[in-house]
Protein backbone atom coordinates (compact mmCIF):
# COMPACT_ATOMS: atom_id res chain seq x y z
CA UNK A 1 0.00 0.00 0.00
CA UNK A 2 1.44 3.14 -0.87
CA UNK A 3 0.33 4.75 2.06
CA UNK A 4 2.51 5.13 5.85
CA UNK A 5 0.57 5.36 8.83
CA UNK A 6 2.12 7.92 11.62
CA UNK A 7 -0.61 7.89 14.27
CA UNK A 8 -4.32 6.65 14.77
CA UNK A 9 -6.34 10.04 15.07
CA UNK A 10 -10.04 8.78 15.83
CA UNK A 11 -12.69 6.61 15.02
CA UNK A 12 -15.74 7.09 12.58
CA UNK A 13 -19.04 5.20 12.42
CA UNK A 14 -17.58 1.98 10.96
CA UNK A 15 -14.33 2.16 10.95
CA UNK A 16 -10.80 3.25 12.63
CA UNK A 17 -9.31 6.56 11.00
CA UNK A 18 -5.20 7.18 10.80
CA UNK A 19 -3.08 9.88 9.69
CA UNK A 20 -0.69 9.27 7.19
CA UNK A 21 1.64 9.57 4.42
CA UNK A 22 1.51 9.15 0.68
CA UNK A 23 4.45 7.88 0.35
CA UNK A 24 4.71 9.11 -3.80
CA UNK A 25 4.15 12.43 -3.17
CA UNK A 26 4.77 13.40 1.24
CA UNK A 27 1.50 14.41 1.48
CA UNK A 28 -0.35 14.19 4.75
CA UNK A 29 -3.83 11.71 4.25
CA UNK A 30 -6.73 10.20 6.54
CA UNK A 31 -6.61 6.49 5.84
CA UNK A 32 -9.95 5.16 7.09
CA UNK A 33 -9.57 1.76 8.02
CA UNK A 34 -12.75 -0.79 7.50
CA UNK A 35 -12.68 -4.25 8.58
CA UNK A 36 -13.85 -6.66 5.76
CA UNK A 37 -16.86 -9.01 6.76
CA UNK A 38 -16.48 -12.79 5.94
CA UNK A 39 -15.97 -13.66 2.07
CA UNK A 40 -19.91 -13.99 1.65
CA UNK A 41 -21.21 -10.79 3.26
CA UNK A 42 -17.94 -8.74 1.88
CA UNK A 43 -17.68 -4.85 1.86
CA UNK A 44 -20.75 -3.81 4.74
CA UNK A 45 -23.40 -1.58 3.38
CA UNK A 46 -22.72 1.29 5.47
CA UNK A 47 -19.17 1.62 3.73
CA UNK A 48 -20.50 1.36 0.49
CA UNK A 49 -23.07 3.95 0.59
CA UNK A 50 -20.23 6.50 2.30
CA UNK A 51 -17.93 5.55 -0.74
CA UNK A 52 -21.02 6.25 -3.52
CA UNK A 53 -22.27 9.22 -1.60
CA UNK A 54 -19.02 11.17 -1.04
CA UNK A 55 -17.93 10.40 -5.03
CA UNK A 56 -21.28 12.89 -5.49
CA UNK A 57 -20.35 15.00 -3.10
CA UNK A 58 -17.97 17.37 -4.56
CA UNK A 59 -18.16 20.62 -2.67
CA UNK A 60 -15.06 22.52 -0.85
CA UNK A 61 -17.02 21.80 2.64
CA UNK A 62 -17.12 18.28 2.16
CA UNK A 63 -14.22 16.03 2.95
CA UNK A 64 -12.95 14.65 0.16
CA UNK A 65 -12.46 10.80 -0.81
CA UNK A 66 -9.21 10.99 -2.76
CA UNK A 67 -9.48 7.17 -3.57
CA UNK A 68 -10.45 3.96 -2.15
CA UNK A 69 -7.49 1.14 -1.38
CA UNK A 70 -7.95 -3.12 -0.62
CA UNK A 71 -5.32 -4.93 1.13
CA UNK A 72 -4.45 -7.38 3.21
CA UNK A 73 -8.16 -7.99 3.63
CA UNK A 74 -9.02 -4.70 4.71
CA UNK A 75 -10.42 -1.74 2.90
CA UNK A 76 -8.99 1.86 2.89
CA UNK A 77 -10.56 5.08 2.30
CA UNK A 78 -7.80 7.38 1.27
CA UNK A 79 -9.67 11.22 2.90
CA UNK A 80 -8.00 14.70 2.20
CA UNK A 81 -6.26 15.65 5.97
CA UNK A 82 -7.56 18.23 8.62
CA UNK A 83 -6.00 18.95 11.63
CA UNK A 84 -8.74 18.63 14.15
CA UNK A 85 -12.36 18.54 14.40
CA UNK A 86 -14.61 21.11 15.71
CA UNK A 87 -14.87 19.27 19.27
CA UNK A 88 -11.24 19.31 19.94
CA UNK A 89 -11.03 22.93 18.67
CA UNK A 90 -13.90 23.93 21.56
CA UNK A 91 -12.00 22.04 24.32
CA UNK A 92 -8.75 23.81 23.28
CA UNK A 93 -9.86 27.07 23.45
CA UNK A 94 -10.52 28.44 27.15
CA UNK A 95 -12.14 31.55 25.82
CA UNK A 96 -15.58 32.07 23.99
CA UNK A 97 -14.86 31.74 20.03
CA UNK A 98 -15.47 34.83 18.32
CA UNK A 99 -18.81 35.38 16.74
CA UNK A 100 -17.08 35.89 13.08
CA UNK A 101 -15.57 32.75 13.19
CA UNK A 102 -18.88 31.03 14.80
CA UNK A 103 -20.67 33.08 11.55
CA UNK A 104 -18.18 31.84 9.04
CA UNK A 105 -18.48 28.33 10.19
CA UNK A 106 -22.35 28.37 10.17
CA UNK A 107 -22.69 29.58 7.03
CA UNK A 108 -20.17 26.87 5.48
CA UNK A 109 -21.74 24.36 7.38
CA UNK A 110 -25.00 25.14 5.65
CA UNK A 111 -23.52 25.61 2.33
CA UNK A 112 -22.67 21.83 2.56
CA UNK A 113 -25.82 20.74 4.15
CA UNK A 114 -27.70 22.86 1.36
CA UNK A 115 -25.64 21.17 -1.42
CA UNK A 116 -26.28 17.51 0.08
CA UNK A 117 -29.64 17.95 0.19
CA UNK A 118 -29.97 19.20 -3.34
CA UNK A 119 -28.23 16.42 -3.96
CA UNK A 120 -31.08 14.60 -1.95
CA UNK A 121 -28.58 13.13 0.78
CA UNK A 122 -29.06 13.53 4.47
CA UNK A 123 -25.87 13.61 6.44
CA UNK A 124 -27.81 12.33 9.71
CA UNK A 125 -24.75 12.01 11.87
CA UNK A 126 -24.38 15.68 12.39
CA UNK A 127 -21.93 16.73 15.58
CA UNK A 128 -18.85 18.21 16.55
CA UNK A 129 -16.92 15.27 16.14
CA UNK A 130 -17.92 15.26 12.32
CA UNK A 131 -16.84 18.36 11.53
CA UNK A 132 -13.05 18.89 10.70
CA UNK A 133 -11.45 21.98 10.45
CA UNK A 134 -7.84 23.63 9.25
CA UNK A 135 -5.61 26.38 10.04
CA UNK A 136 -7.22 28.55 7.64
CA UNK A 137 -10.40 28.99 8.62
CA UNK A 138 -12.39 26.19 6.33
CA UNK A 139 -14.43 23.50 8.40
CA UNK A 140 -16.12 20.43 6.36
CA UNK A 141 -18.61 17.64 6.96
CA UNK A 142 -17.28 14.27 6.95
CA UNK A 143 -18.15 10.67 8.30
CA UNK A 144 -20.95 9.97 5.99
CA UNK A 145 -21.11 7.03 7.26
CA UNK A 146 -25.34 7.13 8.57
CA UNK A 147 -25.90 9.41 5.64
CA UNK A 148 -28.54 7.68 2.98
CA UNK A 149 -29.95 8.97 -0.49
CA UNK A 150 -34.12 10.14 0.05
CA UNK A 151 -37.13 11.02 -1.73
CA UNK A 152 -38.48 13.67 0.68
CA UNK A 153 -40.03 12.44 2.91
CA UNK A 154 -37.33 10.00 4.74
CA UNK A 155 -39.20 6.63 6.33
CA UNK A 156 -37.36 6.30 9.08
CA UNK A 157 -35.35 2.82 9.21
CA UNK A 158 -33.77 2.93 13.00
CA UNK A 159 -33.99 5.47 15.97
CA UNK A 160 -30.17 5.18 16.04
CA UNK A 161 -29.83 8.25 13.78
CA UNK A 162 -28.34 11.04 14.70
CA UNK A 163 -25.78 11.46 17.70
CA UNK A 164 -28.65 12.02 20.97
CA UNK A 165 -27.85 15.43 21.73
CA UNK A 166 -28.34 16.55 18.12
CA UNK A 167 -31.11 14.43 17.60
CA UNK A 168 -34.59 15.97 16.89
CA UNK A 169 -37.50 16.30 18.45
CA UNK A 170 -39.39 14.39 15.85
CA UNK A 171 -37.02 11.60 15.82
CA UNK A 172 -37.57 11.07 19.80
CA UNK A 173 -40.75 10.82 19.60
CA UNK A 174 -41.31 8.05 16.84
CA UNK A 175 -41.91 10.10 13.70
CA UNK A 176 -42.39 7.62 10.73
CA UNK A 177 -41.07 9.51 8.50
CA UNK A 178 -38.44 13.09 8.53
CA UNK A 179 -37.00 15.17 6.42
CA UNK A 180 -34.06 17.73 5.73
CA UNK A 181 -35.01 19.78 8.93
CA UNK A 182 -33.32 17.16 10.52
CA UNK A 183 -30.06 18.08 9.38
CA UNK A 184 -31.24 21.69 10.32
CA UNK A 185 -32.13 20.68 13.93
CA UNK A 186 -28.63 19.34 14.51
CA UNK A 187 -26.74 22.95 13.26
CA UNK A 188 -28.47 24.76 15.55
CA UNK A 189 -27.48 22.86 18.32
CA UNK A 190 -24.01 23.10 16.79
CA UNK A 191 -24.34 26.38 16.20
CA UNK A 192 -25.39 26.90 19.93
CA UNK A 193 -22.59 24.73 20.90
CA UNK A 194 -20.10 26.68 19.50
CA UNK A 195 -21.40 30.00 20.65
CA UNK A 196 -21.57 28.42 24.64
CA UNK A 197 -18.90 26.37 24.64
CA UNK A 198 -21.08 23.25 25.46
CA UNK A 199 -23.88 21.61 24.42
CA UNK A 200 -27.49 22.94 23.97
CA UNK A 201 -28.99 19.62 25.14
CA UNK A 202 -26.68 16.88 27.04
CA UNK A 203 -29.39 14.40 27.31
CA UNK A 204 -28.28 11.24 28.93
CA UNK A 205 -31.16 9.45 27.53
CA UNK A 206 -33.92 9.86 24.75
CA UNK A 207 -36.48 11.24 27.50
CA UNK A 208 -34.40 12.87 29.38
CA UNK A 209 -33.29 14.01 25.76
CA UNK A 210 -36.91 15.24 25.01
CA UNK A 211 -37.53 17.23 28.57
CA UNK A 212 -34.12 19.36 28.05
CA UNK A 213 -35.60 20.81 24.85
CA UNK A 214 -38.90 20.58 25.88
CA UNK A 215 -37.41 22.62 29.06
CA UNK A 216 -36.62 25.27 26.55
CA UNK A 217 -38.63 25.29 23.71
CA UNK A 218 -41.63 24.69 25.79
CA UNK A 219 -43.79 21.39 25.64
CA UNK A 220 -45.20 21.22 21.98
CA UNK A 221 -49.25 20.18 22.14
CA UNK A 222 -51.28 20.52 18.96
CA UNK A 223 -52.02 24.23 19.06
CA UNK A 224 -48.33 24.17 18.28
CA UNK A 225 -47.17 21.37 16.41
CA UNK A 226 -50.43 19.69 14.51
CA UNK A 227 -49.81 15.58 14.74
CA UNK A 228 -48.25 16.19 17.57
CA UNK A 229 -49.71 13.89 19.83
CA UNK A 230 -50.17 11.08 17.31
CA UNK A 231 -46.73 10.67 17.10
CA UNK A 232 -45.62 6.86 18.50
CA UNK A 233 -43.56 7.89 21.58
CA UNK A 234 -45.96 11.00 22.45
CA UNK A 235 -47.79 11.25 26.22
CA UNK A 236 -50.41 13.19 27.13
CA UNK A 237 -48.62 13.05 30.96
CA UNK A 238 -45.82 14.60 29.95
CA UNK A 239 -44.65 17.49 31.94
CA UNK A 240 -46.22 21.15 30.49
CA UNK A 241 -43.10 23.78 30.65
CA UNK A 242 -43.29 26.90 29.17
CA UNK A 243 -40.75 28.37 26.18
CA UNK A 244 -37.68 30.24 27.43
CA UNK A 245 -36.87 33.24 25.88
CA UNK A 246 -33.59 33.72 23.75
CA UNK A 247 -32.02 35.75 26.03
CA UNK A 248 -32.29 33.39 28.33
CA UNK A 249 -30.89 30.23 26.23
CA UNK A 250 -28.13 32.35 24.84
CA UNK A 251 -27.12 35.22 27.13
CA UNK A 252 -25.41 38.33 25.45
CA UNK A 253 -26.11 37.08 21.82
CA UNK A 254 -26.21 39.94 19.02
CA UNK A 255 -29.58 40.72 16.70
CA UNK A 256 -27.66 38.56 13.69
CA UNK A 257 -26.88 35.39 16.22
CA UNK A 258 -30.39 35.48 17.53
CA UNK A 259 -31.52 35.27 13.88
CA UNK A 260 -29.29 31.99 13.47
CA UNK A 261 -30.51 30.19 16.47
CA UNK A 262 -34.15 31.58 15.60
CA UNK A 263 -34.24 30.05 11.88
CA UNK A 264 -32.31 26.99 12.95
CA UNK A 265 -33.27 25.45 16.08
CA UNK A 266 -36.63 27.63 17.22
CA UNK A 267 -38.68 26.19 14.42
CA UNK A 268 -37.93 23.24 15.70
CA UNK A 269 -41.17 21.60 16.10
CA UNK A 270 -41.33 19.84 12.54
CA UNK A 271 -44.02 20.85 10.59
CA UNK A 272 -42.48 24.44 10.97
CA UNK A 273 -38.79 23.25 10.51
CA UNK A 274 -40.27 21.80 7.33
CA UNK A 275 -41.50 24.70 5.71
CA UNK A 276 -38.95 27.29 7.17
CA UNK A 277 -35.87 24.38 5.94
CA UNK A 278 -36.27 26.08 2.06
CA UNK A 279 -35.68 30.04 3.29
CA UNK A 280 -33.46 28.76 6.12
CA UNK A 281 -30.96 28.32 3.88
CA UNK A 282 -31.03 31.97 2.25
CA UNK A 283 -31.54 33.29 6.19
CA UNK A 284 -28.71 31.96 7.46
CA UNK A 285 -26.22 32.83 4.95
CA UNK A 286 -27.34 36.49 4.81
CA UNK A 287 -26.75 36.75 8.29
CA UNK A 288 -23.62 34.70 8.72
CA UNK A 289 -22.33 36.90 6.22
CA UNK A 290 -23.08 40.29 7.83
Amino acid sequence: MPYCKIEKIGEGTYGVVYKAIDNTNGNTVALKKIRLETEAEGVPSTAIREISLLRELDHPNIVKLLEVVPCDKKLYMVFEYLLLDLKKFLDMNRTLLPISLVKSYTFQLLSAISFCHAHKVLHRDLKPQNLLIDHTGYIKLADFGLARGFGIPVRTYTHEVVTLWYRAPEILLGAKFYTTSVDIWSLGCIFAEMMMKRALFPGDSEIDQLFRIFRTLGTPDESVWPGVSKLPDYKSMFPSWESQDIDEILPGLDPSGQDLFLVSVSKLYSSKRAIYTNISYKKIQNVATY
